[in-house]
């Protein structure tokens, strides 16, 4: 976990000048790196032997703004790759502006940047509804991410062995990579916008938040990349009143360090989530294939509104994706995410996912064995928006902020039921789903970053 910052900040020194286009050059952020550029940021970083940019595209996603994604060569192995995303406002297609205000968001499980926060764009069954990233970009920001290297691992792969070592501390280096990256390029086109960035992470991703937090306190203070945080729906850590959750995440953690042993080293739980997703848009009436005794509309419901049911050993025994109605144990509909909408999501989850990082959470959650991502979160000292779902992580993720040594410390709990309700209150997936998330959520979030 120590060489984090160093490969943190080699990055900083490289990347995407050339990528990013000027007026009357529209087509120069397609341009490769030099190859001295290349040079330059392979040599300092342990353990590397070529690093890089591969590949460059821009798509419009709605008037006046466009993603652009840039896949980045960070290792030596044939999937030792990452895709950065950037959603923004253009002065011209093919020319990004570089807004002063900035957002870098990280995903969690299942889905890569596209799928959890550009869902709307590739599904096309939203129409007339942003998806978070663009409604960020609507609102002048700067939207920047990170696909872990697991997401875009082609559904035909059948060796797994290179996963054996992917955990929390590779995706927090690979984070701060991608932070390195998306402030270096920002400072190349504006000397406005060089400094740090707030960094949203949801679910996993706030876990990967923390890892980098703790070991960026080590870098000196013009290293640092992250300005504020903004933890979503996650626990680092459990308090005094998650003893239960403590029990059975410990439990999980023995179960699934002991398969990573045996040589399993990837989770294949997307492309159930895929099919679910695809059957229930085609074949909404038939009998399910994956859950028998459902429909694949009601086995695809089920997923989102009792994700507990379909998880080995459920932490939260209430924790779902998005609130549902339910006639007995049987999903009729869903509460606040428009059911189409949410099919077509399943339909983007990416089809494999490494474990290590999964093991590594568990350990976290039991207390046991002794990890290197939380001995210095005390000196975390940016200011921090928790934002929970009661029907997911919810209010267990607090005291995992309580650990920060931040004083300026918010927090945003969306909470539609009455207590004791969790298993059909807003879901972990509907804060960013939800028909009504640009009104009742989103706002909540950027109101905070206007004022950080």
């Amino acid at each position: 976990m120590r060489t984090l910052i160093k490969s943190a900040a080699w990055v900083f020194i490289w990347v995407l000048g050339s990528g990013m286009a000027a007026p009357g050059q529209e087509d120069t952020w397609l341009q490769p790196l030099p190859q001295a550029v290349h040079e330059a940021c392979a040599g300092p970083v342990p353990g590397l032997s070529s690093c890089g940019l591969l590949d460059s595209e821009r798509r419009p996603v709605a008037e006046g703004i466009a993603e652009y994604t840039y896949t980045l060569q960070v290792g030596a192995g044939a999937y030792d790759k990452v895709v950065m995303h950037r959603v923004v406002r253009e002065v011209s297609p093919g020319v990004p502006q570089t807004p002063e205000r900035a957002l870098f968001l990280l995903h969690g499980d299942i889905w890569g940047f596209r799928g959890a926060f550009l869902s709307g764009v590739a599904g096309g069954s939203r129409p007339g509804k942003p998806s978070f990233a663009v409604y960020l970009a609507q609102q002048g920001l700067d939207v920047w991410g990170l696909d872990m290297r697991w997401v875009n691992v082609p559904s035909q792969t059948t060796d797994f062995t290179f996963m054996r070592n992917w955990n929390l501390e590779m995706h927090a280096r690979d984070l701060g990579t991608g932070l390195a990256v998306a402030r270096y390029a920002r400072g190349l086109s504006s000397n406005r916008a060089g400094g740090p960035l707030p960094l949203l992470g949801w679910s996993r991703g706030a876990m990967v938040g923390y890892a980098y937090l703790n070991e960026e306190t080590q870098a000196p203070p013009d290293r640092r990349h992250v300005s504020a945080f903004i933890p979503v729906d996650m626990a680092f850590s459990f308090g005094p009143d998650a003893a239960a959750q403590r029990q059975d995440a410990c439990q999980g953690y023995k179960m699934l360090a002991s398969l990573q042993v045996s040589g399993m080293y990837v989770d294949g739980s997307g492309q159930t989530l895929q099919d679910l997703g695809a059957f229930a848009n085609v074949a909404p009436a038939l009998p399910s294939s994956l859950l028998p005794g459902f429909t694949n509309r009601q086995a695809a419901l089920l997923a989102g509104a009792a994700t507990w049911r379909l998880q080995g050993l459920p932490i939260f025994k209430w924790y779902h994706f998005t609130g549902g109605v339910f006639s007995g144990a049987t999903p009729t509909s869903l509460s606040w995410t428009q059911e189409r909408f949410f099919f077509d999501t399943l339909e983007q989850a990416a089809p494999y996912q490494s474990i290590g990082e999964q093991v590594e959470s568990l350990a976290l959650w039991c207390g046991a064995p002794k990890l290197p991502y939380n001995d210095r979160l005390k000196q975390v000292k940016v200011p921090v928006l928790y934002v929970g779902a009661e029907g997911g992580t919810g209010r267990h993720g607090l005291h995992s902020v309580s650990l920060l040594g931040s004083k300026d410390v918010s927090s945003f709990l969306v909470q539609r039921l009455r207590d004791g309700s969790n298993a059909q209150d807003y879901g972990h997936a509907d804060l960013f789903l939800a028909t009504d998330a640009d009104r009742d959520v989103w706002p909540r979030i950027t109101d905070w970053l206007a004022r950080h």
